[in-house]
């Protein structure tokens, strides 16, 4: 066994908690008060949680460095918006509200019943007053507000350019027949923000509980909408973390119930949800403290530290209950931290390092999300091992003293010497407790523990049954990877609000009717040198531009060139325009008459910088998005390349959201492989066996590639909402998988099947406590009318399942498959004397599995605790031990026994 264990460190720190476990058990006033009073001290950090918020969806759920970022400044800085307002060339998205009106006669809005109420609705926007009306603070274009005005008869040839939507045309010709939509904008001037938002508010207002109409329906929008209903967004969360935490506690205490009234561990379940609790309190008003922003995607972070809180604590009383109870409470305590230290420190340190890790992704939102949930698994895994370490020594100060567990008097003991099949092996639940394994020293067994050792743990290692393991497994890989090939890219916009938002409905009606024309995106050309009045220059700039109309994104005739009128209008006016003086001289008359004046930088007879506008069509899907993102950026690529090379850009406001599907991939690699890495080096430390440290970093990508195919067959889309959960995978796999195979490398057995019964004894009944805590306090989120935390919901579900089944399932049947960590042991203890029995065999009946390699004994058969064990001697001579319960072993020989206390077998054995 020494040769396959790598323990140097996973040793020393061992030792470092059972001193620490010891010192926590001699002074467990401090440690139970100091956290509580952290706590309350660092909680008051939450007062400053309005001023640390953040809802701003362009600064948490777009890239930091985004591309799109770059080009709009480059825009702002060398095109600047001038006092005439003009939607085409806003370099944002602008401060606007907007209505889509809808036809409900005949699904037209051309009819005269429908049209009289567009006019209405379009008085009653003007109409508004919050401290100013709609004409004071308009956005204005030649002295007069510029918007979509209406005609008194409307109609389809009086209406807005552009503002139809849903057309049908005459058969035969291009005149207007119906149109079921109509879309109209409402532009401010961005001069005074506080102005502009207490009127868009008003707005919102309005058409809240606009009533008035009849022929037809409306659906509106504001530039501040997003923002608000993500805010509301979060709120709709909060009612959720009494009912999560009452679950848990629920959960926690009915798995660590006892029917033994002193045994009971209902107080410490109660006080490891709590330690979570403050662990929770203290993190965040720390970050809170130090004036970190809280983003929206936070609030998802207490229901997941509470799930590892929870789990850690089922770790740790598992430990607890197999120490000797007839100990110090001080040594108890080291026992449990000698045994349960190093796999909690294990998974708390993946967990935190995984979320640290997620610090590098380019989204604020998963930023600020890593760092609250990172801190705060620090803060309760320091509170595991001291508030709720503290308190597993004053209830064990309580058992040892055997007193009742919710009245805390002294009870009676149970009889020491019963019988199973008396009454007296019951213990009262009211009256008597205190008992305990006299076998082993220990507490009893639960009927979980007696489950994984008997029953479940035997049937796992059977060869057919590891058979059907890898079968089932291959499938569920087969399935994971078919998954990963459909997983859509990016978050639609539409999600941020809660169900039945007005935004969802608006959202809704403008892809419908729509659609059909995407942004409407700047060439802007960047290069100072760029010769515009030379015809070659003018030829490259042509092919290049040719190039964009090719795309089939692109319509070809929606071109908008100030060069190409420039052109025109020297043709019409017999002026040079291959000449550079004539060019320049006359380009600033043109550019102030023809409005093109936002379009060029002309500055000291030097052009710095110009822009054209293509029109896209059909960009209805976030794919559609994408590629039309991809392809535009490739093409101004090629341009920079081609013979006549131009340094272009492309840019539109919209970018600045696509701009995820550039990154989301790759980031999320990237975390995925770095993750993982540091999980491997960590689970290599301080796993004493490199071969099961792989199989920890097998079962991280194995759970992260089922969560990512299965999130994609359960509608989830690969985001910045999906990659905080995917970061998170890494820990909750590590977690499961660590816990298992530490147990399985720690095991004493002497095969690797029953090192895989072992390890599942000891910690499979604290997994499936912590997967079933864990899934009760996210399964609420399922009802959440929110897709930010169904999604949460949904990953944190896939998460747990699938890690679960890999500790309890998948681990350990490929830990048996390689034996190079099991060992032939003896059992030995050189204080029992030994027994000489003349009998040629014996049946013996014990507590350890035995496997001899000493050639006068064979072992006829083999089996797992409190089983007979035939042994059979070459020479006359035999050895054999008894239990002090078990029945007197001279019945099992022919001749006397020289010495009937304890007994061992030794291979020295003569």
């Amino acid at each position: 066994m020494s040769r396959c264990q790598t323990n140097c460190i996973e040793k020393r720190i061992s030792q470092v908690f059972g001193k620490l476990g010891q010192f926590v058990g001699t002074h467990i006033w401090s440690f139970f008060i100091l956290p509580a009073l952290i706590s309350a001290v660092l909680g008051v950090g939450f007062y400053f949680l309005p001023e640390r918020e953040r809802s701003d969806i362009e600064d948490q759920f777009t890239p930091v460095n985004g591309p799109a970022k770059t080009e709009r400044a480059f825009v702002q800085n060398n095109l600047q918006d001038n006092e005439e307002f003009s939607p085409l060339r806003l370099s944002t998205e602008g401060t606007f509200a907007a209505l889509i009106i809808v036809g409900l006669e005949e699904n037209n809005i051309l009819t005269p019943r429908a049209s009289k109420e567009i006019i209405e609705l379009d008085n009653t926007v003007r109409r508004i007053e919050a401290g100013k009306n709609f004409s004071s603070i308009c956005a204005e274009a030649n002295g007069t507000c510029w918007s979509q005005t209406l005609d008194a008869n409307f109609s389809a040839d009086t209406a807005p350019e552009g503002s139809l939507g849903g057309i049908n045309f005459k058969p035969g010709t291009l005149e207007i027949e119906s149109a079921e939509a109509i879309r109209l904008f409402y532009y401010l001037r961005e001069i005074n923000k506080t102005e502009n938002e207490i009127w868009l508010r008003a707005f919102l207002r309005t058409f809240a509980n606009y009533t008035t109409i009849s022929a037809v329906s409306v659906s509106y929008f504001t530039s501040i909408s997003r923002e608000e209903e993500l805010k509301r967004n979060s709120k709709t969360v909060i009612p959720f973390f009494s009912i999560t935490y009452f679950l848990a506690i629920t959960i926690s205490i009915v798995s660590c119930m006892r029917f033994d009234c002193v045994r009971n561990k209902v107080w410490v379940a109660s006080f490891g949800v709590l330690s979570a609790g403050l662990a929770v309190l203290s993190s965040f008003g720390l970050l809170l403290f130090c004036g970190v922003p809280f983003a929206m995607t936070v609030a998802t972070a207490p229901f997941l530290v509470l799930g590892i809180g929870v789990d850690d604590m089922f770790i740790m009383i598992s430990c607890w209950q197999r120490t000797q109870v007839h100990d110090k409470v001080e040594k108890r305590l080291a026992d449990t931290y000698k045994e349960a230290g190093v796999s909690i420190t294990i998974t708390t340190l993946t967990d935190v390092l995984a979320f640290y890790i997620g610090l590098m992704t380019p989204f604020r939102s998963v930023q600020s999300f890593c760092l609250y949930t990172g801190t705060a698994i620090l803060f309760c895994y320091i509170y595991n091992i001291t508030f709720f370490g503290a308190f597993l020594a004053l209830n064990g100060r309580r058992e040892e003293s055997n007193r009742h567990w919710l009245t805390c008097m002294k009870v009676d003991k149970p009889k020491e010497k019963y019988s199973q099949n008396t009454d007296d092996s019951k213990t009262n639940i009211c009256c008597v407790g205190g008992a305990f394994d006299r076998d082993t020293g220990t507490e009893e067994d639960t009927p979980m523990n007696y489950f994984f050792r008997n029953y479940y743990g035997p049937f796992l290692t059977k060869n057919w049954t590891k058979v059907f393991v890898v079968v089932l497994y291959t499938g569920y890989l087969a399935a994971s990877i078919y998954g990963c090939f459909q997983i859509q890219e990016g978050i639609d916009l539409t999600n941020l609000a809660p169900d039945g938002s007005y935004v969802a409905s608006y959202y809704d009606n403008e892809d419908k009717y729509f659609s059909d024309y995407g942004p409407n995106v700047m060439l802007v050309i960047k290069d100072q040198t760029f010769q515009y009045w030379n015809e070659s220059a003018r030829s490259g700039l042509d092919t290049c531009l040719q190039e964009f109309r090719n795309l089939s994104m692109v319509s070809e005739n929606m071109f908008v060139s100030w060069l190409n009128s420039y052109l025109v209008y020297g043709e019409k006016h017999g002026l040079n325009l291959n000449d550079e003086n004539v060019f320049k001289g006359h380009l600033s008359g043109f550019l102030n008459a023809s409005g093109f004046s936002q379009d060029v930088n002309f500055t000291n007879s030097q052009i710095y910088a110009s822009r054209l506008f293509i029109q896209t069509v059909n960009i209805s899907t976030a794919l559609d998005e994408r590629n039309m993102l991809s392809a535009f950026r490739d093409t101004a690529e090629n341009c920079a390349k081609s013979q006549n090379p131009i340094d272009m850009l492309v840019y539109h406001p919209a970018f600045i959201y696509f701009d995820q599907y550039a990154v989301i991939v790759n980031n999320t690699i990237q975390n995925l492989i770095v993750a993982t890495a540091v999980m491997l080096v960590i689970s290599l430390l301080l796993i004493p066996h490199p071969l099961c440290s792989l199989w920890v970093a097998f079962a991280i990508a194995s759970v992260i590639v089922g969560v990512s195919g299965f999130m994609a067959l359960w509608d989830v889309n690969l985001d910045s909402i999906s990659m905080i959960n995917l970061v998170i995978c890494i820990g909750f796999s590590v977690d499961f998988s660590a816990h298992i195979s530490y147990a399985f490398v720690s095991s004493e057995k002497p095969s690797a099947n029953k090192k895989a019964i072992d390890a599942l004894y000891h910690l499979g009944y604290p997994i499936i406590q912590g997967a079933i805590s864990t899934i009760a306090g996210v399964v609420v989120l399922s009802a959440a009318q929110s897709y930010i935390f169904r999604t949460f919901f949904k990953i944190m579900f896939l998460v747990i399942l699938f890690g679960a089944v890999h500790g309890i399932m998948f681990i350990p049947v490929f830990l048996t498959f390689f034996g190079v960590c099991s060992k032939k042991s003896t059992v030995k203890n050189e204080s029992y004397p030994r027994a000489v029995c003349k009998s040629k065999c014996a049946n013996i009946k014990t507590k350890e599995t035995i496997v001899y390699a000493n050639p006068d004994f064979s072992v006829e058969r083999e089996l797992e605790m409190e089983a007979h064990i035939q042994l059979r001697w070459q020479n006359t001579t035999k050895f054999t031990f008894k239990n002090d319960k078990l029945s007197d072993i001279a019945r099992n020989c022919q001749s006397s026994i020289e010495n009937q206390s304890r007994y061992t077998f030794e291979p020295d054995c003569p």
